[in-house]
């Protein structure tokens, strides 16, 4: 028999779809897909096919198709803009030789998401060219990186990695373009803005499944219809490590069609009245002040960020994020800021129960 103690959550996740976590959770009929595809056989071809037209039509793309993660889709997308679909290429990678082989990243892109993101276009055989200072990157810098004969322009979209003053994405695209050189538009948790991300202009998208979509472990790649075409022929290749199985992509389907129907503004109010009220009862406590603050790249929803007087709350910010963490159960929230006294809660993932959760254990912390 299962205890009511041990059926309890041992871990409340307030950081936000974070990796080292499990990103995030699937719905029953995401679950459901994915085992029953568990279970059979299947075409892969047919289902890559099946999943490739919902993404574009969900996107607005050309083209899209299922790779094994965002993080692949860098390399995959990379290597696509060096090799198009010749199986001689492909066959090549990672030896460059003879190929346009130079991608341009933004120094305030050059993020670390559990590995350098430089490394991800290395694994393809391409050489990052970093451009711009870690604090601040201009098109007038980025233009003349341009001007040499690269394979490809590599930005990011992220509300917590990017750095800095970034260059404007629209303009970067134009001044790519205005080259003749693809970009690549790397938005792993911009599963929401897929298709504003493809009306910068880029030609290809990247955004992982498994974040806000809730699927099991994959990334979708859409655009052009001659790079997805490109991306999918690196399965001959270096992607053959990198592919999508039969349970991500009918997990991939199953999440793409909960998406289809959700009623997403009537979502976002939702999320913004579950924050409001976290925060109206958190900014009771003392030495806490709380707040909601939008996404600031255009996600639909809220985040509460409370910010710690040491003076009033018996502790730093730092220190309330490990107090929150030692816990049981241990409760992780975004302390990137926890150095300036700030932490940040996300709580979109998160059942009504485990919003109380936080909410007592703030109480115990700061009586």
């Amino acid at each position: 028999m299962v205890s009511a103690e041990s059926s309890r959550p041992q871990l409340i996740n307030a950081r936000g779809t974070f990796t080292p976590l499990g990103v995030s959770r699937s719905s029953p009929r995401v679950a459901a897909a994915a085992a029953a595809a568990l279970a059979d056989f299947a075409i892969m071809e047919d289902l890559q096919a099946a999943a490739g037209a919902v993404i574009a039509r969900l996107s607005g793309a050309e083209a899209g198709t299922v790779v094994h993660c965002a993080a692949a889709a860098i390399t995959l997308a990379v290597a696509a803009t060096m090799t198009g679909t010749s199986p001689d290429r492909v066959a090549a990678l990672p030896d460059t030789l003879g190929m346009r082989n130079r991608v341009v990243l933004p120094a305030t892109h050059a993020v670390n998401y559990g590995h350098p993101i430089q490394q991800a276009v290395r694994l393809a055989g391409a050489v990052p060219v970093i451009v711009g200072a870690s604090k601040l990157c201009t098109i007038a810098e980025l233009t003349p990186e341009l001007e040499h004969p690269d394979a490809a322009c590599l930005l990011l979209v992220s509300s917590r990695l990017v750095h800095g003053e970034e260059p404007d994405l629209d303009s970067a695209v134009a001044a790519a373009h205005s080259r003749g050189l693809p970009v690549i538009l790397d938005g792993a948790a911009q599963d929401f803005r897929m298709r504003q991300l493809l009306a910068t202009g880029a030609d290809l998208v990247l955004v992982s499944a498994q974040k806000y979509l809730g699927a099991p472990t994959a990334g979708l790649v859409m655009g052009r219809a001659n790079l997805v075409a490109a991306v999918r022929a690196q399965e001959k290749g270096i992607g053959r490590g990198m592919k999508a199985t039969k349970e991500a992509i009918a997990g991939v389907l199953a999440a793409l069609a909960e998406r289809e129907e959700l009623d997403i503004a009537a979502w976002a109010a939702a999320q913004a009245r579950i924050v409001d009220e976290f925060t109206a009862r958190a900014g009771t406590l003392p030495g806490l002040a709380v707040w909601a603050e939008p996404d600031p790249t255009g996600l639909p929803f809220p985040r509460a960020h409370l910010r710690v007087d040491p003076d009033r709350a018996g502790m730093d910010a730092p220190e309330l994020a490990m107090a929150l963490r030692a816990g049981r159960p241990s409760i992780w929230v975004m302390d990137h800021r926890a150095n300036s006294g700030e932490l940040v809660f996300e709580l979109v993932a998160l059942r009504t129960d485990e919003v109380e959760a936080i909410l007592d254990r703030l109480a115990a912390l700061m009586a």
